[in-house]
């Protein structure tokens, strides 16, 4: 939800004092309700093809499962829950076609969420390394001992200023000062 939000304000480029435009909220409900009928059609695709295994008998569901399913912590997205302005740059509709094409078992270039071809960065897990994309800090490459670290964020960043859009400026472009407002 935090990334989700903080990207919306980001491509709908909704401004501090939302009087100022309006209609940057009628960009991003756009872009979330595109997205959303690409994840609805999908998730009851899944369904059905769940009943019809459960009817022939096969209870447990595949492994990995769908991206929707699956929990904060046990995703490679969970630095977005952390540091929630590291997410993909992709328009929403984009990152769930891309979701789904990896689940139909596409090989898609570079990072699985963004498509980030650049080296991978390393983030210290306090015993080892894990290999984040460049561009959204998805795990491509988790701590060799298997356990899931937290991802901490290079800035502290707090959730009160992102949902106040205090990264936005008033005209509704990226504030050049944030983090440090």
């Amino acid at each position: 939800m935090r990334a989700t939000y903080h990207h919306l304000t980001l491509s709908a480029a909704i401004p501090r004092r939302l009087e100022a435009d309006p209609d940057a909220l009628v960009r991003a409900v756009e872009e979330l309700h595109e997205a959303r009928m690409l994840w609805l059609a999908r998730a009851e695709e899944y369904a059905a093809q769940r009943r019809a295994e459960k009817r022939a008998g096969r209870r447990a569901a595949a492994n990995p499962r769908p991206w929707w399913l699956r929990s904060w912590w046990e995703g490679p997205n969970r630095a977005w829950y952390e540091a929630p302005f590291r997410h993909p740059p992709l328009r929403l509709p984009e990152y769930v076609r891309r979701q789904n094409a990896i689940l139909d078992g596409a090989d898609l270039p570079g990072c699985p969420a963004c498509g980030d071809e650049r080296p991978p960065v390393s983030n210290s897990s306090g015993h080892g390394w894990v290999e984040l994309c460049r561009g959204c800090a998805w795990v491509l490459a988790p701590c060799p001992c298997g356990q899931r670290h937290r991802v901490v964020p290079d800035t502290p960043i707090n959730w009160t200023g992102i949902w106040r859009r205090a990264h936005m400026s008033d005209d509704g472009t990226p504030n050049p000062h944030w983090p440090a407002v």
